[in-house]
């Protein structure tokens, strides 16, 4: 069976405007583990180089990882155009201004040739008004070649430009940097060095302001916002903690300690709440040499940080900064800063607190425009055969028929073709097996007998608790047919238990196979060495903390991932070690196997997530882009997209076909540590440290919920066999049931509000709260639905 194809380090990606992009071949030689393609150390980790291109056209709301070289052929009009110089004449500056003018007039983009003259004569207005003449060309053609760099990048060519305020490479977007060198790493650039050369990414500080006005130019910024309307303020309040850091940076940069001091201790107490940690961080960096090599603050300067500000807003900020000649606070606008403006009313103190909080802002709109197949795969036809028990007088054809509409209520096995589904052969999914038809045939007749869950009838719960395991329990999982659960341990074992009758074998070795007749009906059982059978099998070979598990969906392999960088591949016939791919260089927080198999996707503290298949030792893609350790990472249930989330406060969905980034969910206030698909693949479900379950629509990249209750991190979320209720499982020692079907039911995605990302929350946590049941001290690490929708959870006793 193919797997998808390797990439080598250069990759080609053709960006179309419709469908789903396509790769070019892979160059000859990469190959199914004889090691030929990929073998120079050009990764980030030196794992082979097969990097998947992480860039799209419309950018993927943050920097690419500044650690993986990405070579993609990007529309023109990608890349922000560098600015003209601040001391090129004012002729040239007018004239290119007034054929630009001319061109947006022939292209007939009036609002675009209005938006550009009002914005001409301010600066205009502004050169005029500023003092010595020194001055007047230096913030007038800073200003001019800032507004020239944005005009000229909207112009790619002879193709019409975007309209204002929709994306990136409209007039509205101010992204590229009016001054300030280069630096590796920036955005909008689709090459991306190995490593940052530090002191290039930190001479972008090295402005010179006067050390002193620092305070004095936030003041009046403050003062400002702070006295604006209220329709203005609750989206200019957004400014405050960018500006802050940046403004600290630079003073610490430039070695200014006392007033850096001073400035922090003044401002810091004005930050959001949900800010805290991020400050904490950043109080610690008090001396120049303190800022090389903290990712942290590495990750505010080469990743823009993204506001969304509504035009009106936009402009009155722009006016207050001319006005006042604080070029200062404009610079770092202009170079730190993404502002992704919108036509239409501004939001409100809600709407914005609702979807902000990660490490880089929020989300560009653009970054989730991309088509997301989000629909089921069809299902093989497989015929079911009548058991004795079944005493029905109902024909053959009628109980399959029966059945099949039970096992999902969006229709998934019926003969027509899901119109989000994405095409079949869209990725090489391994062919059906004897045995997994089989299992498929016990599938549907356990979902027969399966409990239709609702408000009025809630699951029984049956908890596994972990004894005398001293807080050494540090991941869990449990079978798709819930008959094994495995742990992994502190300790650097991984343990796995049968939870029914049967016990565990292991096969016979290979002198007593060879006497075994393979022509027995049973010769399945007779190959099991029963001196073997127990209820637990130990299975050694990490060398640190295993922090994930997962089962394959046939039952025959299990994946751990550990501090020790590792994935380790599990034989559950014989109990051995088959694999250990090495492509991370520190710890692996998560791995998970595809629903169909073969495939499997891990993160870790390297902020990456990888692909693999079984049968290559090296990563089919990695997916790169987040700005901190990726936490938990799981697969849609088509198999087609991955989802991570991580300490940067993000969720994303990547496309494994191409390993673009196709969705960018923020919202979340801590590090994400708990991710659920539902059942009909159309919404994601995600728990983080804040102790918040945030609701999201895939298809329009929204968030259309939030369930509120849990006192502590979510650890665990799992949605029902039928999609009709979300349980959730936290540190707080409770599992949490909510009404899904009422969550996700007459959801507003008109085209506005998928315009402007405008959300309205519904504040219902009460009502869609169904149950709340506590462990005695417990908290709960997984969640399981069985067959026919018992909940299983697990965790480890930990005595207060």
């Amino acid at each position: 069976m193919a797997a998808l194809a390797e990439e080598q380090t250069e990759v080609a990606v053709k960006l179309e405007s419709e469908g789903p992009p396509t790769l070019l071949p892979p160059q000859a030689g990469d190959g199914a583990g004889e090691g030929g393609g990929g073998t120079t150390n050009n990764g980030p980790n030196g794992c082979g180089g097969n990097v998947a291109a992480s860039s799209s056209a419309g950018g993927d709301g943050g920097t690419p990882k500044p650690s993986v070289a990405v070579s993609a052929v990007a529309p023109a009009g990608a890349a922000p155009v560098p600015a003209a110089a601040p001391d090129a004449g004012a002729p040239h500056d007018r004239q290119t201004l007034l054929a630009v003018l001319q061109f947006l007039r022939q292209s007939n983009l009036r609002e675009a040739e209005e938006a550009l003259r009002r914005e001409a004569r301010l600066l205009e207005e502004a050169v005029a008004g500023s003092g010595a003449p020194g001055e007047a060309d230096g913030a007038g053609g800073e200003a001019a070649s800032a507004l020239l760099s944005r005009v000229t990048a909207s112009v790619p060519g002879p193709a019409a430009p975007d309209p204002p305020g929709t994306g990136p490479s409209g007039p509205a977007a101010v992204s590229g940097s009016a001054t300030g060198p280069a630096a590796p790493g920036k955005v909008g650039s689709v090459a991306v060095e190995d490593q940052p050369d530090v002191s290039a990414v930190l001479s972008a500080y090295n402005q010179q302001g006067d050390p002193t006005m620092y305070e004095e130019y936030y003041s009046g910024l403050k003062h400002f916002i702070e006295c604006s309307l209220d329709c203005h303020r609750a989206e200019l309040s957004q400014l405050f903690y960018p500006l802050f850091v940046h403004m600290y940076l630079e003073l610490v940069y430039n070695q200014h300690e006392n007033e850096a001091k001073s400035f922090f201790e003044k401002f810091h107490g004005d930050q959001e709440c949900y800010y805290q940690d991020d400050l904490r961080v950043l109080s610690s960096l008090t001396k120049k040499e303190h800022m090389k090599g903290n990712e942290t603050m590495l990750d505010f300067r080469t990743s823009k940080f993204v506001l969304r500000i509504s035009r009106d807003s936009y402009q009155l900020l722009k006016r207050h900064l001319q006005e006042k000649q604080n070029n200062q606070i404009w610079n770092i606008v202009q170079e730190h800063l993404y502002i992704d403006i919108f036509d239409g009313m501004p939001r409100s103190k809600q709407q914005i607190d609702a979807m902000v909080g990660s490490l880089a802002g929020e989300a560009k709109r653009e970054a989730n425009k991309s088509k997301v197949f989000f629909g089921l795969l069809k299902e093989p036809e497989i015929e079911v055969p009548l058991d004795d028990e079944d005493e029905e007088g109902e024909n053959e054809e009628g109980k399959p028929k029966k059945k099949k509409p039970r096992k999902d209520s969006i229709g998934s096995k019926s003969k027509k073709q899901d119109p989000n589904a994405p095409p079949q052969n869209r990725i090489p999914l391994p062919e059906l097996k004897d045995s997994d038809k089989l299992d498929k045939i016990m599938n549907m007749k356990e979902t027969t007998k399966r409990v239709r869950l609702g408000p009025d009838c809630l699951p029984s719960i049956c908890f596994y608790t972990f004894l005398n395991a001293y807080q050494g329990l540090t991941a869990v999982d449990v079978t798709d047919d819930s008959s094994l659960i495995a742990g992994g341990f502190a300790d650097s074992t991984v343990r796995v238990w049968s939870v029914t009758p049967k016990k565990l074998r292991s096969v016979k070795q290979a002198a007593d196979l060879s006497l075994i007749d393979k022509e027995s009906d049973d010769v399945l059982e007779r190959i099991m060495d029963e001196k073997t059978a127990s209820e637990l099998k130990i299975l050694y070979g990490h060398s640190g903390p295993v922090y994930g598990a997962s089962f394959s969906p046939d039952r025959n392999y299990l994946l751990s991932s550990s501090e020790d960088g590792t994935v380790r591949l599990w034989s559950l016939q014989t109990f051995t070690c088959l694999v250990g791919y090495k492509g991370h260089n520190y710890p692996v927080w998560d791995t998970q196997f595809s629903p169909y198999g073969y495939y499997f996707v891990s993160g870790g503290h390297d902020r990456v997530a990888r692909l693999w298949a079984t049968d290559h030792y090296q990563p089919l893609r990695i997916f790169a882009g987040h700005l901190a350790d990726v936490n938990c990472t799981r697969f849609h249930p088509n198999s087609n997209y991955v989802a991570t989330g991580s300490a940067d406060r993000t969720v994303r969905l990547w496309d494994v076909l191409n390993g673009n980034c196709v969705r960018i969910f923020t919202g979340h206030k801590g590090p994400i540590h708990s991710l659920t698909f539902s059942p009909n693949g159309r919404f994601l479900a995600t728990g983080a440290t804040d102790g918040r379950v945030l609701l999201w629509d895939i298809g329009h990249g929204l968030m259309v919920g939030e369930l509120k209750g849990h006192t502590d991190t979510v650890c665990s979320l799992r949605f029902s066999r039928d999609g009709e209720i979300l349980a959730s499982g936290s540190m707080d020692n409770t599992v949490r049931l909510w009404d899904a079907v009422k969550a996700f039911e007459d959801l507003e995605t008109d085209d506005f509000t998928t315009a402007t990302g405008h959300i309205n929350l519904p504040e219902n946590s009460q009502e869609l709260l169904l149950g709340t049941y506590m462990t005695k001290s417990t908290p709960v690490v997984h969640l399981h639905f069985t067959r026919r929708n018992l909940v299983l959870a697990a965790g480890a006793y930990s005595p207060q």
